[in-house]
C-alpha cells in the first residue's frame, strides 16, 4: 500500500506557526511580487477569496475582513517541508517526496504489525506534534488512488485525517463521488477529451474499457485509467533530466540601468547554473530574453530574446553568466523601463563523460569544474548564495521582486530568528 501525505494549506499553515494568533482567523499568501494569491484558508475562502485573485482588485475586501496577507517566502516553507519529510521518513521504510507540501510512503510490511489507518494517524500526530503542520492522508494501492483518498480525508472531519481506500466498494464509491478534474493526472485537454465522450466522473473514466483507452488518450491517460483501476504504473521517483531549465521574474519596479539589467540576468544566470550542476547536467546554449511592461500605455511595447551557442557545454556560473551578458547586451535598447527578464539554458546533455576541445578557450577547464565544485560545496554549507559573482551586486536592487509581507527566514537566518516577549 502507498501513503500520500498531503499538508493542508501548506504556506498559510507555515506562517501560522510563527503567528500562532491567527488560528482561526483568515490568511492568504501571495505569489511573487505580491501579485496574486497563491494559498489560503478555509476562513478567507469562506470571505469569497479565490487562488489567483489579484491583490490590487481584492485589497478592500481583505482590509475591510482583516485578513492577514503574507508575501511568499520559499526559503521558510523549504525549511518546514524538510522537517515534515524528516518526520515522514523516519516512519516509514520509504518515501518518495514529490512536491514542497506533498510525499509518497511506501507502506509495504507494516500491514503485518499494524493496523495501517491507526498507523498514518501516528504519523499525523507525531508531524503535528514536532512541526505544527496539519496533514492529511490518502492509503491506496497505487498513488493516484492514494491522492484521491488525501482529498476525501481533508474534505470530512469523520475520517480524522486518514483515508484508507483498500477495497472494490470503496474504490467505486470514491471515483462516483469526486470531480474529473480532481483527479491527478487529468489536465485540461484530457478533461475536454472526456467530457465530449460523455465521460464526467472518474467511476465512468475507470469503467471504459482499456482498449478505448489506447485508442483514444496518449500514454499518460492510459497510465492515469491503470491507476485508478488499482494498477500501480506511475514512477515519481525517477526526475526525468530537464530538456531546459529557466529563472525569470517580474521586477519590483521597472528597470532602464543597464548595469541593473545585467546585474538581474547575472543572478539568473547563476541560478540556472546552480540548477544545472545540480542535475549533473551541461548546456551548450544560453539564451537571454527581456520584455517591457505590455499593460503600459506610455512605455512603447518591446520584447526580445538572443541564443548564445557555446563552442564546449559546460555548467560554469562564471561562463554562463559572461554569455548571458553578451546576449543582453545585443538585445538592449537604451532608454526604455523593463519589467521583466530571464535566462534559458537548452541543449542539455549528461555531464559524464565530457568531450573537450582543442581550441577550448577556457584554458584550464577542469580546474574550473572544481573550483564550481567548491563554490557548492561552501553555499551549502553557509547558505545559498554566500559565494557569488560580483556580477550579481549587492543587497536589495530595483529589479528585486516585492515583498512587502514576508515573514522572517526564522530557521535558516541567525539574522531573522524569531524573537518572543515575554
Amino acid at each position: 500500500m502507498i501513503a500520500l501525505v498531503d499538508c493542508n494549506s501548506f504556506f498559510c499553515s507555515v506562517e501560522k506557526v510563527f503567528h500562532p494568533g491567527l488560528e482561526g482567523k483568515p490568511v492568504c499568501v501571495l505569489s511573487s511580487n505580491d501579485g496574486c494569491i497563491v494559498a489560503l484558508t478555509p476562513e478567507a475562502k469562506a470571505l469569497g477569496l479565490r487562488r489567483g485573485d489579484p491583490f490590487f482588485k481584492k485589497k478592500e475586501l481583505i482590509r475591510r475582513h482583516q485578513v492577514r496577507v503574507f508575501s511568499s517566502n520559499l526559503t521558510l516553507y523549504a525549511a518546514m517541508s524538510k522537517r515534515v519529510n524528516h518526520i515522514l521518513q523516519e516512519s516509514v521504510p520509504r518515501t518518495d517526496v514529490y512536491s514542497i507540501d506533498e510525499s509518497f510512503l511506501y507502506l509495504d510490511g507494516l500491514e503485518v504489525h499494524y493496523d495501517l489507518e491507526d498507523y498514518m494517524r501516528d504519523v499525523v500526530r507525531k508531524v503535528k506534534l514536532y512541526t505544527d503542520i496539519p496533514v492529511s492522508v490518502g492509503i491506496a494501492p497505487t498513488k493516484t488512488l492514494a491522492k484521491v483518498g488525501s482529498k476525501f480525508a481533508k474534505l470530512y472531519k469523520g475520517y480524522r485525517s486518514v483515508c484508507m481506500i483498500d477495497t472494490e466498494l470503496k474504490r467505486r464509491k470514491a471515483l462516483s463521488l469526486l470531480s474529473l478534474s480532481d483527479v491527478w493526472g487529468i489536465g485540461a485537454q484530457t478533461l475536454l477529451k472526456l467530457t465530449s465522450q460523455g465521460i464526467h466522473s472518474p467511476l465512468e473514466f475507470a469503467d471504459r474499457p482499456e482498449q478505448w483507452v489506447r485508442s483514444q488518450l496518449p500514454r499518460s491517460g492510459w497510465q492515469t485509467w491503470q491507476e485508478l483501476n488499482g494498477i500501480p504504473c506511475i514512477d515519481t521517483s525517477e526526475v526525468a533530466q530537464r530538456k531546459s531549465i529557466c529563472t525569470s521574474r517580474s521586477f519590483g519596479q521597472e528597470v532602464s540601468d543597464f548595469e541593473d539589467l545585467r546585474s538581474s540576468v547575472s543572478t539568473f544566470a547563476a541560478s540556472v547554473a546552480n540548477k544545472l550542476r545540480g542535475q549533473s547536467s551541461l548546456t551548450s546554449a544560453v539564451t537571454v530574453f527581456i520584455a517591457t511592461n505590455r499593460f503600459s500605455e506610455v512605455i512603447p511595447p518591446y520584447a526580445n530574446s538572443q541564443t548564445i551557442l557555446l563552442p564546449v557545454p559546460t555548467a560554469d556560473t562564471i561562463e554562463l553568466t559572461q554569455a548571458a551578458t553578451k546576449a543582453l547586451s545585443a538585445i538592449y535598447r537604451p532608454g526604455l523601463a523593463y519589467k521583466k527578464a530571464g535566462v534559458i539554458l537548452s541543449k542539455i546533455s549528461d555531464a559524464s563523460p565530457m568531450q573537450y576541445d582543442l581550441f577550448d578557450e577556457i584554458p584550464n577547464r577542469p580546474a574550473r569544474i572544481e573550483l564550481m565544485k567548491r563554490m557548492d560545496e561552501l553555499n551549502k554549507r553557509f547558505g545559498f548564495n554566500k559565494i557569488h559573482l560580483a556580477s550579481t551586486g549587492e543587497g536589495k536592487q530595483a529589479w528585486h521582486i516585492k515583498s512587502e509581507f514576508r515573514s522572517g527566514n526564522y530557521l535558516t537566518d541567525i539574522n531573522e530568528l524569531l524573537t518572543v516577549q515575554v
